[in-house]
């Protein structure tokens, strides 16, 4: 085919060609933009993390700041919580029960489901609840300043927006997540047990009996330490796209999607991490 009939196809249909070298253009861009944010993201997270202990240690912490910020997340995600700890602690004792049923180990159905939920339920829950009412709102409220260049003014006049905006943010999220983990610890124990005792006709002595024995302490400083990982990932992730969005009201929006996104796709893969490195660590040897 010569030029000048590859020119007439591309005059016959422009708008095919755009496409494909948009489409060319972002299959080279992406991988490179995304290990930019997720540069932006780690820089981000180590000085506000470093601001955060010099501030508190030299008495510049804004405590009034973190207190409305704290009562704001607990407001918007503890409804939610509740709503989904709720039926998924239920259905994990429902199929706990069920399996153990099968296998002749109905007296073992409240320490599987509270390893269950102790384990992987109530800090996933917490953190995409979390990701999903938290992140998008602190990404709106910063995206909105960054569009309107509220934060260029604070840089102009001197004021870091790192240490007025983001540190009180991040210290919110990383004590809401462990509160409502712990709430989300309570709901999904109270569910299993109403569920397998009333529901499935289990003995309430036994389900306790179990439950105390298979879920240690461990267990529970482990999702503590999940939540503190994951109300980190979640502020430092709604931080860093509201800061730097741009585009106006339609970037607003973007990046509260991409931050929605970008937060649970961190989430799996660091509680996967957490749960290998559990697992190897802190072997089980006996049931």
């Amino acid at each position: 085919m010569s030029d000048d009939q590859v020119a007439v196809d591309r005059d016959k249909n422009p708008a095919a060609e755009e496409i494909a070298d948009w489409s060319r253009g972002y299959v080279r861009r992406h991988p490179q933009a995304s290990l930019e944010t997720l540069g932006r993201q780690v820089i981000m997270g180590g000085r506000a993390i470093r601001h955060l202990v010099t501030d508190i240690w030299t008495g510049k912490f804004p405590v009034g700041e973190f207190v409305h910020q704290a009562a704001f997340m607990v407001k918007t995600s503890y409804v939610p919580t509740i709503a989904v700890a709720l039926p998924v602690s239920a259905t994990l004792s429902i199929q706990f029960g069920l399996l153990a049923g099968q296998v002749g180990a109905t007296s073992l159905a409240g320490a599987a489901s509270g390893l269950a939920v102790i384990r992987q339920s109530a800090p996933l829950v917490t953190a995409m609840l979390m990701a999903a009412a938290v992140g998008s709102a602190i990404c709106a409220d910063l995206g909105s300043r960054t569009i309107r260049e509220e934060i260029d003014a604070m840089e102009v006049m001197g004021v870091s927006a790192l240490r007025r905006l983001v540190v009180p943010r991040l210290a919110a999220g990383i004590i809401v997540a462990m509160a409502l983990t712990g709430f989300s610890c309570f709901i999904g124990f109270l569910a299993g047990y109403l569920f397998n005792v009333y529901v499935q006709d289990g003995t309430p002595g036994s389900f306790m009996a179990t439950f105390s024995s298979f879920a240690t302490a461990g267990d529970l400083y482990l999702a503590m330490v999940k939540a503190a990982v994951f109300g980190t990932i979640v502020t430092v992730v709604a931080c860093e796209k509201g800061l730097n969005t741009k585009g106006g009201p339609g970037g607003v929006a973007n990046s509260v999607n991409a931050t929605v996104v970008a937060s649970i796709i961190l989430l799996m893969v660091v509680n996967v991490g957490f749960t290998e490195m559990y697992t190897i660590l802190f072997p089980r040897t006996t049931l």
